[in-house]
């Protein structure tokens, strides 16, 4: 479907979905990850660690207006179980355990606003 502007030219939305579909039929995963192994390498040059923690932060409240306990619940007891599986002791705070504990946190948060 043409998405044309009033001078019959192709409009700026449609050039980049066929720019964007040809691009995907000429290149494989490992070029998709090469060049986002190379954007994430560019940012962290750019930013400082104030720049990821509110990113983190935005992330994090809205992931949580769009979920609820039992979400958050759920992948903490997924995380638990991927990491009882794994032969990794390494002395660290479990993954299940800092999941149930963020999810406690949470919780807090929400019932105290």
């Amino acid at each position: 479907m043409a998405n044309n502007n009033r001078d019959g030219k192709m409009s700026l939305e449609e050039a980049g979905r066929k720019g964007g579909e040809a691009t995907a039929r000429n290149h494989d995963k490992e070029f998709y990850q090469e060049i986002g192994k190379k954007g994430g390498e560019a940012t962290a040059k750019n930013h400082d660690k104030e720049f990821y923690q509110e990113i983190g932060r935005k992330g994090g409240e809205a992931t949580a207006k769009n979920h609820d306990r039992e979400f958050y619940q759920e992948i903490g007891q997924k995380g638990g179980e991927a990491r009882s599986n794994s032969d990794n002791d390494d002395g660290k705070m479990s993954r299940e355990e800092a999941g149930r504990k963020g999810g406690e946190a949470r919780a807090r948060q929400r019932r105290d606003k």
